[in-house]
């Protein structure tokens, strides 16, 4: 099974969890999220960044088996809001990827100035 299969059929469940497709805040974390607004998928993001630091600086005093797995878990945790707030935006992994494949063969300065540079042109507008 791939592992685009995985986030394809995530993708899918968190869409179905959305209020206008029928998710029920009763019944759904994900559609709690969605149904608390915005607000409440952003907090999420920021508490589980913070945990995926703490788990990293776990895992940077104790390189084990255990830390290894508590800082995978922290991620997961962490990818899996942050594909919950790009469907609140009508986004989605695939959005994430291409702008990855765009990045490709740029250096990270070199990709950094672009969006500075396109940031001052809009800004100018």
């Amino acid at each position: 099974m791939s592992h685009t299969s995985n986030l394809e059929r995530l993708s899918a469940v968190i869409e179905s969890r959305k209020i206008k497709n029928g998710g029920d805040p009763d019944q759904s974390y994900v559609a709690r999220l969605f149904h608390k607004g915005p607000d409440a998928v952003l907090k999420k993001i920021g508490e589980e960044a913070t945990e995926v630091v703490m788990a990293a600086k776990d895992l940077e005093r104790q390189h084990d088996e255990a830390h290894l797995k508590a800082f995978v878990g922290e991620m997961a945790d962490l990818w899996f809001h942050a594909m919950v707030a790009l469907a609140h935006y009508d986004l989605s992994y695939e959005d994430v990827v291409n702008e990855l494949a765009r990045r490709e063969g740029l250096s990270g300065l070199e990709e950094k100035a672009l969006r500075k540079a396109v940031a001052r042109e809009q800004e100018q507008k």
